[in-house]
């Protein structure tokens, strides 16, 4: 390879290709759509999932068991993770979660487990709480306090098909 080899064939401000003027221009007669078959045609459209006539990929691939498109996505966090990363008579929030790390991604609702210890009193804000973890809060001499969902299960579904 050579420097000057290096932008040999590369314009920068291409002239568009003039399809369909006569047979000097390389692109006359057929315009460059061959002959014949569906995509000659006028009006050709293929769906994205169209594979050559071929069985499409999705059609192929196993499905199993029901997959709930409105289901919510459930965020769970640990009591003992808590006890770790907050300090006595702290408000445990989804706000202080996330500037602590132990709240990731996108989620519809936090729910707290009950795995671990809990020694420190903390007033603990979650959409859900397992009643091992009600039991470890309130035997600490915390609070769980219960968050209002988001969006109840109809007016998700009614947001669906308002985007549609």
């Amino acid at each position: 390879m050579q420097l000057n080899d290096v932008h040999r064939g590369i314009t920068k401000n291409r002239p568009r290709k003039r399809i369909g003027r006569g047979p000097g221009s390389g692109t006359g007669k057929t315009s460059g759509r061959g002959h014949k078959g569906h995509k000659s045609r006028s009006g050709y459209s293929r769906k994205p999932n169209f594979q050559g006539g071929a069985m499409p990929m999705f059609r192929r691939v196993p499905k199993r068991g029901f997959n709930n498109r409105w289901a919510l996505t459930i965020f769970a966090v640990n009591v003992g993770k808590l006890n770790d990363a907050f300090n006595e008579g702290e408000t445990v929030t989804l706000e202080a979660l996330a500037a602590k790390n132990l709240a990731k991604g996108n989620f519809d609702e936090l729910k707290v487990l009950g795995d671990g210890e809990l020694t420190k009193k903390l007033t603990i804000q979650a959409h859900r709480f397992s009643k091992s973890a009600e039991e470890k809060i309130s035997a600490a001499g915390g609070t769980a306090e219960k968050l209002a969902p988001k969006r109840t299960p109809d007016e998700r579904v009614e947001a669906l098909k308002s985007e549609k």
